[in-house]
């Protein structure tokens, strides 16, 4: 039995501390409102969970200082463009026995960096001592028990294999891959994939679509990744392929909500403003538009989810302009 922490307690947050209690580890979970941690530690409910109770292991707190103290592994579970902030405020109290897990998905704007690669910055830690936990899941479906199967990577196969036995479950697989870079991309370049398969369901388009947007889209990601040095492979297991259809065809999924209200006519700020949780892929739509153009790759679907969310470009005709493009041979790199 370990002493985990975890920071931020959104919906996939709490899923997985929910794991670990259920595995026998004692968490302590973080949420920078006390107003929050008041009414989870009152009630044992989650805001945005029906039917969810927490477990009797799991302990709440707003102070970060006690989040860092005697843990054996730091769960980094708050929004991709929140991680930054948050570990510069515990940076210097991490020990150096400490195991980082992160789970937010995403690149960072401006500096076009990976969650790992962002932490390694901060916190100055070694590499070996990240890992990040990617795969399909959707919070809704782990607390109902339903099988699920994730990939724990980092460079470290020792690491990896630490927070694949900590997690693992009847109901949640682990499987370790030591590709940490391909990982991250894959997991979070799908949210860009999953904005565009939504716009296309709010106009109304149907499988034929769906399938032409999964299966370019998968083409897409693999060649940026590829040439960013992430291995091929990857991209065709858990974080790759099986992200990418778990977050771009399920009614779970947040970024898929925002393509389809799009797709139906309403504007970005509009959705977002109406919304509790936070769609990792639209902030991740301008670092991968910005490293396709560091890299000089042609990312159609990638710019056209870019050119609506932020040029005001209309989705039925990006969508002809894209269909119209020069024909090409299937199997060569999108150039």
């Amino acid at each position: 039995m370990d002493n985990i922490s975890l920071l931020g307690c959104g919906t996939w947050g709490s899923a997985l501390a929910q794991i670990l209690a259920e595995n026998g580890h004692n968490v302590l979970a973080w949420h920078y409102k006390e107003k929050a941690v008041s009414y989870m530690t009152s009630s044992r409910k989650h805001p945005n969970l029906n039917g969810f109770q927490f477990h009797k292991n799991i302990n709440f707190d707003s102070n970060l200082d006690n989040l860092v103290a005697n843990t054996k592994c730091i769960v980094i579970a708050v929004p991709s463009h929140s991680v930054r902030q948050t570990m510069a405020k515990v940076s210097n109290q991490l020990s150096n026995d400490t195991i980082i897990v992160n789970v937010s998905k995403g690149i960072e704007n401006d500096s076009l960096k990976t969650m790992s690669e962002v932490i390694c910055e901060i916190t100055s830690k070694d590499l070996s001592k990240i890992v990040t936990l990617y795969g399909p899941s959707h919070a809704e479906e782990v607390i109902a028990k339903h099988p699920t199967t994730l990939v724990s990577a980092s460079t470290s196969n020792t690491s990896a294999s630490y927070v694949q036995k900590i997690f693992s479950s009847s109901q949640l697989r682990v499987y370790t891959n030591k590709d940490i870079y391909g990982v991250e991309l894959g997991g979070s370049l799908k949210n860009v994939i999953a904005i565009a398969t939504g716009i296309c369901d709010g106009i109304g388009f149907g499988d034929n679509t769906k399938a032409a947007l999964l299966t370019r889209g998968i083409a897409e990601i693999t060649h940026l990744g590829v040439t960013m040095g992430a291995n091929a492979d990857t991209f065709n297991g858990l974080s790759g392929v099986g992200d990418l259809i778990a977050t771009c065809l399920s009614k779970h999924s947040r970024n898929r909500f925002v393509g389809e209200e799009i797709g139906k006519g309403k504007k970005l700020k509009e959705i977002l403003n109406q919304m509790d949780m936070v769609a990792e892929g639209v902030k991740t739509t301008k670092s991968v538009y910005d490293l396709s153009k560091k890299h000089q790759i042609d990312m159609p679907i990638c710019e056209g989810v870019y050119d609506i969310l932020f040029n005001d470009k209309d989705p039925k005709s990006k969508v002809i302009e894209l269909m119209t493009r020069d024909l090409k041979d299937e199997k060569k790199n999108i150039k």
